[in-house]
């Protein structure tokens, strides 16, 4: 016998948890849906020529091929299943920002632009397996995507989409840290880091400073790989301190930047607009602040960059990031799409809330009654009410099989399913049914053809007091 076990790097939930978890899932796509953002699919897998355009060894190592069995029985057809450079045909995604695209490019002239897409979906990795790493993964992005030419004002409502969705999560309190690429390139620039690879090379460790700490990203700085002088290295680190601490200070702390390279004041003037629509897009000034150390790793963000952390646990990073990006498609088309989008990783940050004890598994099943069967003669009138209140649009199981009403409470309660309704002889001779409220403890009876409004009711005062 085989011993069942899942596999490593997965996230396997029990219902009361997958419920949680849909229910994060229902508030993300809700979130972006009210801001406007439309709907897109891709496969799991794509051509791997394709996937692969713009990734380096590194990325390839951890793609996982697809390759059919009946390919590898037959020598031929494995010949034929091979794609550039003699790798499998197809292989499964492992973000969502390559197969966008791909998509954009494909049908760009089918799209109306700016085009504006959310996209829900598993992405897989050959990630080592280890606590909090996952080899399947949800990532929940929106990008808008202009043609030829993007508003910076897209960037500021996208912030103001980020905070839409973590406040209505609940998950607690947060910030969402905001930069821009071309103010950090200009202010290297100035300070003698004129080469756009070493640039990129100082943005990725000036990343890790929250991480790593200043004293790591000095030494590394200062190092014979970049072999910087020790004022330039002070003035950077100096640089990549600053945290604003409101609206104002976030104004003034731009004001003191000073003037005379292009590229920082291209960055400044950006961040400035930015700052201006957010607040006229109503998101609190407790809620966000420039922090110049944000870079984001990735070498295709060009302007604005966002992290979001929790302000209460630091310690689990950031639980949302994005940017924005000057031509997402250049290897697939020669047009020139710009865009600007962010990523929620929700697998790992619901793993990190669980382990944090900021959400649990959910109370409630998405079952909201259950009609008891006192007796097999009752099952078509027990069927009966289950069909009206389905009707009605309340989730409704029926117990196929009679047994003792204290096991079928019993079961009710571990499957966490609230109302319990009993009809029996008594019950049907008077036109009514009980009700049993597991949550409240109460025991009541309602008539049969007021029985659907009154749960109802009551499932609607639930549904506010719980704020969903």
């Amino acid at each position: 016998m085989i011993k069942p076990r899942t596999p490593p790097g997965v996230m396997e939930l029990l219902p009361r948890e997958q419920i949680a978890f849909q229910r994060m899932l229902d508030t993300i796509r809700r979130n972006y849906e009210r801001f406007g953002f439309l709907p897109v699919e891709t496969p799991v897998f794509e051509l791997s020529d394709v996937l692969l355009t713009k990734s380096g060894g590194e990325t390839e190592r951890q793609v996982y091929f697809v390759q059919s069995t009946g390919a590898l029985a037959n020598a031929a057809e494995a010949a034929a299943g091979k794609g550039e450079g003699g790798l499998p045909e197809l292989a499964l995604r492992f973000d969502l920002t390559v197969p966008l695209a791909r998509y954009v490019a494909e049908h760009e002239h089918e799209l109306t632009f700016p085009f504006r897409r959310y996209q829900m979906q598993r992405v897989y990795r050959g990630e080592r397996a280890q606590r909090g790493r996952f080899r399947e993964f949800y990532q929940c992005d929106i990008d808008v995507i202009g043609k030829d030419a993007l508003s910076i004002r897209y960037d500021a409502e996208v912030l103001a989409v980020i905070h839409a969705v973590f406040s209505d999560l609940r998950i607690g309190g947060f910030t969402i840290q905001l930069n821009n690429r071309k103010l950090m390139r200009g202010f290297f620039e100035a300070q003698g880091v004129t080469d756009a690879q070493q640039q990129a090379l100082v943005l990725r460790e000036v990343d890790k400073l929250d991480k790593r700490g200043a004293d790591y990203v000095r030494q590394t700085l200062a190092g014979e790989g970049f072999g910087l002088p020790a004022e330039a290295v002070a003035r950077i680190l100096d640089f990549v301190a600053v945290r604003s601490t409101g609206h104002a200070d976030a104004l003034a702390r731009l004001d003191a930047l000073g003037q005379g390279n292009a590229t920082l004041d291209q960055g400044v003037a950006e961040l400035r607009e930015v700052l201006a629509l957010v607040r006229a897009l109503g998101v609190p000034e407790s809620d966000y602040c420039l922090n110049f150390s944000i870079a984001r790793g990735l070498d295709y963000y060009t302007g604005t960059v966002y992290e979001t952390q929790l302000d209460d646990y630091p310690q689990i990073g950031s639980i949302c990031s994005g940017g924005r990006y000057e031509d997402l498609a250049s290897h697939y088309t020669k047009s020139k799409l710009p865009g600007v989008g962010i990523s929620i990783g929700l697998t790992r940050l619901f793993f990190q809330l669980r382990d944090a004890g900021l959400v649990a598994g959910s109370d409630e099943s998405s079952v909201q009654a259950m009609v008891a069967l006192m007796d097999e003669a009752q099952l078509p009138d027990s069927l009966d009410i289950a069909r009206a209140l389905r009707a009605a649009g309340i989730n409704t199981e029926v117990q196929m099989e009679s047994r003792k009403l204290a096991r079928q409470f019993q079961y009710a309660s571990r499957a966490g399913i609230r109302f319990v309704v009993l009809a029996g002889e008594d019950e049907r001779a008077r036109g009514a049914v009980t009700v049993k409220d597991l949550l409240r403890e109460q025991q009541y009876e309602v008539a049969r053809e007021e029985l659907a409004s009154a749960l109802r009711v009551e499932l609607e005062q639930a549904r506010v007091l719980a704020g969903r």
